[in-house]
């Protein structure tokens, strides 16, 4: 065994990953917050996009829908259009990233999906009770996809957040996610500009009955 085949995650606690590709996956994945203007490929987001449909789903709904969005006039439109609504927007509950993105909106070059080349949008139907779970397991398909890619990947809250803004959801539905659906989260792809460092994990996470 290598050192390459160990590394320490928690406090005590040495994790053996004998070359096991997902866990290793899993582990060296960050947020990109960085990228390059270099577009990823046809091929790499047909990847991205099967690992998302292949996500576990409540009760086998399957009821999700990915709406990507690479065009870079139609995400900087979007952009604007976040931007006006996080001014009128007020916040439903004290989440500090809440108030502090809206603050970040007033701020010259603001970018909510950090001007990845692409956003994917993953919305689900209405009144269902997994919507939010079933489209975060299937970006986290995504993320951990784009990680064995060697692109770079950021969830991105915001479309969630103000998916109740009707400007917002006028704009979306031009691009086909209907008016009905809740706005779950979305994920900016592409090729990081720069590899982020992995903050250490905190304890108390976790708890073993035995």
């Amino acid at each position: 065994m290598t050192e390459k085949d160990m590394g320490k995650t928690r406090k005590g606690v040495v994790y053996v990953n004998a070359g096991n590709e997902v866990l290793t996956c899993i582990r060296e994945r960050r947020s990109a917050r960085r990228y390059t203007n270099e577009q990823i490929s046809p091929e790499q987001l047909d990847a991205l996009l099967d690992a998302a449909i292949w996500a576990p789903s409540g009760g086998n709904n399957q009821s999700w829908l990915f709406t990507v969005i690479q065009k870079k006039d139609i995400l900087l439109k979007l952009n604007e259009i976040v931007i006006e609504a996080f001014q009128h927007w007020i916040p439903d509950d004290d989440y500090p990233g809440k108030l502090g993105m809206k603050e970040h909106s007033r701020r010259d070059g603001y970018n909510f999906y950090y001007n990845a080349p692409t956003l994917i949008i993953a919305s689900n139907r209405p009144n269902y009770e997994n919507a939010m779970a079933d489209c975060s397991l299937a970006l986290e398909n995504i993320f951990l996809a784009a990680r064995s890619l060697g692109l770079g990947s950021c969830y991105i809250n915001q479309l969630h957040w103000l998916r109740g803004d009707p400007v917002v959801r006028e704009y979306l539905f031009e691009f086909g996610i209907p008016k009905e659906h809740t706005i779950c989260s979305s994920a900016a792809i592409g090729f990081a500009a720069a590899e982020s460092t992995a903050p250490a994990r905190k304890d108390g996470a976790i708890r073993i009955i035995r």
